[in-house]
């Protein structure tokens, strides 16, 4: 919420990277709404639901984890262009930016709601899913793919842009312009930090949920006792979530300035 509130509030931050960020916090806002209504629809209130009671339960929890993962993308791609073709801010961008958060949201619903119109096991249940019961095998196993490709394409482009960095950098000392160079290789060495923290931290919470999901798809029923621990596993993607929008400002010197700005306005006591 701080993070939305401090982009609203702060003009300069009324630009395209920004609203990506604020899209992200967004989403993983959204997530740990979702988680929390997942967790009071759960245990005993589980078998009150009808079928489609429940895809709306676990769908609305994935379709906010989905826009999550999706918006790392639409950031790394923005980055990516913008690097590419060295302009802040152009007529185009906000074309993109619609379109690019657009997407994250549409894709999002899809795959979300691909059970509810009919990719599910009711009618095979011998392909059900362990971890999530009325979903099919297949449809966890293309999930699963989709994510996989997600990550692979977020650690391409941002190799890309360190790649950019780096060689620009290494131009200016060419050149002898050693202040821009010095300022250059700051730069690259502040994304490779931050690029590192978001890769580190995406992986450590996600890989296990993955695994954990094609365990599901391989093993038959009721012979992988640890799928019965998955909560475990997506309570470690659902802090993916939290941590998200927490990296993405703290390793923005401008952001986290205004971030700590807003916080302290807001602790601030009201005159009588």
């Amino acid at each position: 919420i701080f993070v939305l509130l401090t982009i609203w509030k702060t003009k300069k931050f009324h630009r395209p990277m920004y609203y990506f960020i604020g899209n992200l916090a967004l989403s993983d806002l959204l997530a740990g709404v979702a988680y929390t209504a997942n967790l009071l629809l759960s245990g005993a209130t589980t078998y009150k639901l009808t079928p489609a009671q429940w895809f709306l339960r676990e769908g609305s929890m994935f379709v906010a984890l989905s826009a999550s993962v999706f918006s790392l993308l639409a950031i790394a791609i923005e980055r990516y262009i913008t690097m590419l073709k060295m302009k802040l801010h152009n007529g185009s961008n906000n074309f993109r930016l619609f379109l690019l958060i657009s997407a994250c949201w549409v894709i999002s619903l899809i795959l979300g709601g691909l059970p509810i119109m009919g990719w599910n096991c009711i009618s095979a249940l011998s392909s059900c899913s362990t971890v999530l019961p009325l979903y099919h095998k297949h449809y966890i196993l293309f999930c699963t793919t989709v994510f996989t490709l997600l990550l692979l394409s977020i650690v391409i482009l941002y190799c890309r842009i360190y790649s950019l960095v780096r060689t620009r950098s290494r131009r200016l000392t060419f050149r002898k312009n050693i202040s821009k160079a010095s300022r250059s290789s700051e730069k690259s060495l502040a994304l490779l930090k931050t690029v590192i923290i978001v890769l580190s931290v995406f992986i450590a919470c996600w890989a296990p949920l993955f695994i954990l999901l094609l365990l599901d798809v391989g093993c038959k029923v009721k012979t992988c006792d640890i799928l019965f621990r998955a909560e475990y596993f997506l309570v470690l993607a659902v802090l993916n979530s939290g941590t998200n929008p927490i990296i993405y400002t703290l390793t923005n010197k401008e952001m986290r300035r205004a971030f700590i700005r807003i916080m302290s306005c807001c602790k601030c006591p009201s005159g009588d």
